[in-house]
């Protein structure tokens, strides 16, 4: 039966597929343009995707809104204009464009030091579809045999050059292309303006080329003059050394900051050689303060070797709210909230400290039945902008700041009540907007449990691996996140990549002092009577989107997330706090948080409301995120993963919940799933449903479609922000 399901559920996708088309909106004589490729034919290393942002026309892909663009039923007006707005019309085949495409290839080429490459196309017509290919003969390249450079004498900038030229990038061997010169003289140029050449540019540098002297060689000449490229000879000017002469910042009267924190970011120096490095960290110090929303430093000529430095800040909003919210709700009825409520300041005390304070909740319940669950927490951070207790004057480019966080969390579920507070101290900064950290060398939890249930604590008591899981411990330790990005743009318009390590180590240090410590009934050393825990938990999340299609908002985005933990020495289980969870909105779609897992296990009826947890975590999603109409967007989605135990004792249930290899397979849960975004820039709301197609805790694990609308077969998922 379920085979036929599925059967019938495919022919039905294939149907729909068939019974549109993607040209059916084209005049007679208009061509859909499908595709474009492009072949090389005369080498195998050249990627010939080097060339695809020169092609004039580009074909949209393939998107399910090509087909609904097309549901037109000619009568015009409301419906027509209704589907041809939220659909993506076809691209119509020009062939000027071809021929406009074919000069940009070769033109390029021979920027890149091919010259008299060979490019022709060919027109493939299959009924109204068009796919072109273009044919690509790469031209001759010329290597460098020889490099002469020429520099004016006046002055120290000769010796200066010569001095750079160890650096240089294009060197004999390398090939002639107009490209590198290019690269070569902006890196060339910025070097000599961070040793005090204020104004001087790549429009200084001169290259000539000979191709004719050595047969299948080129000898280079570069020549620096004293004019640019835009003047003549008779507008020379010595090229000299500048040195900075007075700075003064300027700022909204209305911001009261201390100007001596100003001054300190600024590495600006009267008398020091001129150096565009030290203006860019000014630039970034300052910006790092996030009270201004716009740091602009402009240098002005004072002498004839002198340069002043005028900064001028606007004041960015000060303080302000920021409320977030996700729900959800499964086929069970059982239906979660998470309120969130900040408050920010980002100049509580005049000198670019933030104040950060945070009201969270997290409820669940079902609707008509008395069960429930409730947590609330607050936290308080505040982030100083320096590295206590060094002052600014030990760090040339940004500075770290230093962050102290305090936070209380109360959870009354039907099992327990806990209180846990914590505290940190630590730094945060980045090295070029690329490379984010946040060490805290000192990190503190206080767990206190209490009101157990009487048969949830009967099941803990038969369960070691879980009692000393859910019990009263005291944590010290030393954790950190380091976090790398190649766009960190807050919506970024290009494909990027990042990956993120959160690291957390508790009690080594406690455990040097264990032999004069009182212990309990298991040996474990205690502080205020209070075991303290000893454990090791690392998480490697990995990521990267393809945005493509700027147009119709097109893109993929994946995540891969690998996390475990390990107890030891004075803990024989990891703290509860500190398991891995699957699920929820921002997880697997098809299971409300906490409900999956671990591996193989069925739902632990011991819990009211399902708490599945364990050791280790492995996931991975795949998301396809296009434009619909207006503000709105949707997704596509796929997840995979689940969590297991590491640890615990060897009974038959624990058994299930560990990872092993022989059962990673059968172990893996798996949705797939779509959504629905409203997208306002700043705001991104998100509605997503996950229905489940493999669930480890069945005994008949594979969902057919038959079974995604009932009971245990789908959640519902409202955030805010992309899940990843």
């Amino acid at each position: 039966m379920r085979r036929l399901n599925y059967i019938f559920f495919l022919i039905f996708l294939a149907c729909l597929a068939a019974s549109c088309s993607t040209t059916r909106t084209l005049q007679a004589d208009q061509y859909r343009l499908a595709g474009n490729k492009i072949e090389i034919t005369n080498s195998k290393e050249f990627n010939p995707n080097l060339l695809t942002p020169y092609l004039k026309q580009k074909h949209n892909g393939w998107s399910p809104f090509l087909y609904v663009y097309n549901w037109v039923n000619g009568k015009g007006k409301g419906w027509d204009k209704f589907v041809q707005k939220i659909g993506v019309a076809p691209v119509i085949y020009d062939p000027e464009m071809v021929d406009s495409s074919i000069d940009n290839i070769t033109n390029h080429l021979e920027y890149l030091g091919y010259y008299g490459s060979d490019v022709k196309s060919s027109i493939d017509v299959k009924r109204k579809n068009v796919r072109v290919t273009y044919s690509v003969s790469l031209g001759k390249q010329y290597p460098i045999k020889d490099i002469e450079i020429l520099l004016p004498q006046s002055g120290e900038f000769a010796q200066d050059f010569l001095a750079d030229t160890a650096s240089m990038r294009v060197k004999p061997g390398d090939f002639l292309s107009e490209s590198a010169l290019e690269k070569e003289s902006e890196r060339s140029s910025g070097a000599m303006r961070n040793k005090g050449y204020y104004s001087f540019s790549k429009n200084y540098y001169f290259f000539e080329a000979d191709t004719l002297s050595v047969p299948d060689s080129a000898l280079l000449q570069l020549t620096i003059n004293e004019y640019t490229r835009n003047e003549t000879p008779k507008d020379a000017v010595p090229i000299r050394k500048f040195y900075f002469d007075t700075t003064t910042i300027n700022y909204p009267s209305g911001l009261k900051i201390r100007d001596k924190v100003l001054y300190g970011l600024n590495t600006i120096t009267p008398g020091e050689t001129y150096s565009e490095s030290e203006v860019r960290n000014t630039y970034s110090r300052l910006s790092a303060l996030r009270i201004f929303s716009g740091v602009n430093i402009g240098m002005n000529q004072s002498d004839t070797n002198k340069v002043n430095a005028s900064i001028s800040l606007t004041q960015s909003k000060i303080q302000g709210f920021k409320v977030n919210l996700e729900t959800s709700i499964n086929s069970s009825g059982l239906f979660g909230i998470s309120p969130q409520l900040s408050y920010y300041h980002k100049n509580i005390f005049r000198g670019g400290e933030q104040l950060n304070l945070s009201f969270m909740g997290n409820f669940q319940f079902k609707f008509k039945d008395n069960v429930r669950s409730n947590e609330f927490g607050v936290s308080a951070g505040l982030s100083f902008p320096k590295f206590f207790p060094l002052p600014y004057r030990y760090f040339k480019g940004a500075v770290p700041r230093t962050d102290v966080n305090f936070s209380y969390n109360y959870q009354n579920r039907p099992e327990y009540t806990r209180n846990i507070i914590s505290t940190s101290y630590g730094y945060v900064g980045n090295v070029k907007s690329r490379f984010f950290y946040q060490v805290y060398p000192i990190q503190m939890n206080i767990v206190n449990l209490f009101n157990l249930d009487q048969e949830f604590y009967n099941t803990l008591a038969n369960d070691p691996f879980l009692r000393n899981a859910y019990q009263n411990h005291f944590d010290l330790g030393s954790g950190g996140t380091l976090y790398y990005t190649t766009n960190s743009e807050p919506i970024p318009k290009s494909t990027y990549f990042y990956s993120r390590l959160q690291l957390d180590i508790a009690g080594n240090l406690l455990s040097a002092f264990k032999p004069l410590m009182q212990k309990d009934s298991n040996g474990s050393g205690m502080i205020w009577n209070t075991p303290f825990s000893q454990f090791v938990r690392a998480e490697l999340t990995l990521g990267r989107t393809w945005i493509f299609g700027k147009k119709d908002g097109q893109s993929v985005a994946t995540r891969l997330v690998a996390g475990a933990g390990y107890a030891y020495g004075n803990s024989s289980a990891l703290p509860f706090e500190k398991h891995f969870y699957g699920g929820g909105a921002n997880s697997l779609r098809g299971w409300q948080a906490r409900t999956v897992g671990p591996g193989l296990s069925a739902l632990d009826k011991s819990f009211v409301i399902p708490n599945q947890t364990g050791d280790m975590r492995l996931e991975a999603n795949i998301e396809y995120r296009f434009n619909i109409f207006w503000k709105i967007a949707g997704a596509i989605f796929i997840d995979a993963g689940n969590v297991w135990t590491l640890q615990g004792a060897d009974t038959a249930e624990n058994k299930l919940a560990r990872f092993r290899w022989d059962t990673f397979g059968e172990s893996i849960a798996a949705n797939w799933g779509a959504g629905l975004r409203l997208d306002f820039g700043f705001l991104l709301l998100r509605l997503d449903m996950g229905l489940r197609v493999h669930d480890p805790a069945r005994e008949n694990r594979w969902v057919g479609p038959d079974q995604w609308f009932r009971r245990d077969g789908y959640a519902l998922h409202f955030g805010v922000g992309y899940p990843f």
